[in-house]
């Protein structure tokens, strides 16, 4: 069994529901408090053994490859300033093995990762999306690669969700859990609705693939919302090759709409050391002032 040493990083999406703050900017590189969400996923990534990444960007990516770069300008700057801490900060961003590849035209998630082909070879590999930030003692794509481990086959990521919700995730028809947290599935069904839902196991954005995905997707047609479907592909791949599900029980952050991502810098921001005292205290105070204007008797007409 070959060692899971890559990951793809899809991060060629327009951002819509972020702007006007991604015209120019990489939805990739919005803080959560003073780190961009990108950097996070590819931490994660090397806290799970991953050696080698490739980033699937776009246009208006640039600042993405910027960020991993060396600035040396800035480094002597705050070396001069004795700015040692901040100088640490920045050289952790440089030395990691980052590549990156061009996906000319956003197709969907399933297109993003077939861009990587010729990066990941014969060799079994992980998808993280950015959208996804996770916190468990063990990271979740270190879970992903022992699960594989002990398999041997293509294993996602998926996580109870409100049945209302089904709609917003690709969600699993699971035919049996031959472990506790380890389902084989049936079917891979995307955003279906509540009422057509096969479960509330929705997959959330880890996944480890054998690269036989690589002809699963070159064999997939075009789906839903004229995209090349990720989740339409692993339905194909099930077919063929067993393809199982874990559940993650840790803490999940969806740092892909406004208001998650809002929430994600709120409870980052209580445990910044920088931050979490007056972040304490404003939420204190901010708590009471709603309370007293929720007393206060409404005007009659």
């Amino acid at each position: 069994m070959r060692k899971v040493r890559k990951a793809v990083i899809p991060a060629a999406g327009l951002g819509t529901r972020f702007l006007p703050a991604t015209k120019a900017l990489a939805k990739e590189m919005l803080p959560i408090v003073d780190k961009p969400t990108i950097q996070f996923i590819v931490e994660e990534a090397r806290k799970s053994g991953i050696e080698d990444i490739v980033i699937v960007d776009g246009k208006s990516k640039r600042s993405i490859e910027d960020h991993f770069d060396s600035n040396p300008e800035l480094e002597a700057n705050l070396a001069a300033k004795h700015k040692d801490e901040m100088l640490r900060q920045v050289q952790e961003t440089t030395g990691m093995n980052l590549y990156f590849i061009r996906q000319p035209y956003p197709r969907g998630l399933g297109d993003a990762v077939l861009t990587a082909k010729a990066f990941i070879g014969d060799e079994p590999f992980v998808v993280m999306l950015g959208d996804d930030m996770t916190s468990s003692e063990v990271p979740l794509t270190k879970q992903l690669i022992d699960r594989y481990e002990e398999t041997g086959a293509s294993t996602l990521a998926v996580m109870r969700v409100p049945h209302e919700e089904t709609a917003k995730y690709g969600v699993i028809n699971p035919s049996e859990e031959t472990e506790p947290g380890l389902y084989n599935v049936t079917n891979f069904v995307e955003k279906p609705e509540p009422a057509d839902a096969p479960s509330d196991l929705a997959i959330i954005g880890r996944y480890l693939f054998t690269p036989e995905i690589f002809e699963a997707l070159e064999n997939t047609p075009v789906g839903l919302g004229n995209e090349l479907q990720l989740t339409d592909a692993i339905d194909n791949l099930n077919k063929n090759q067993r393809v199982f599900a874990h559940e993650y029980k840790g803490k999940r952050y969806d740092v892909g709409n406004k208001f998650g991502w809002i929430q994600t810098n709120i409870e980052y921001g209580l445990k910044h050391p920088e931050t979490k005292d007056p972040l304490r205290q404003y939420i204190k105070d901010l708590g009471q002032k709603l309370a007293k204007e929720d007393e206060k008797p409404s005007k009659s007409k």
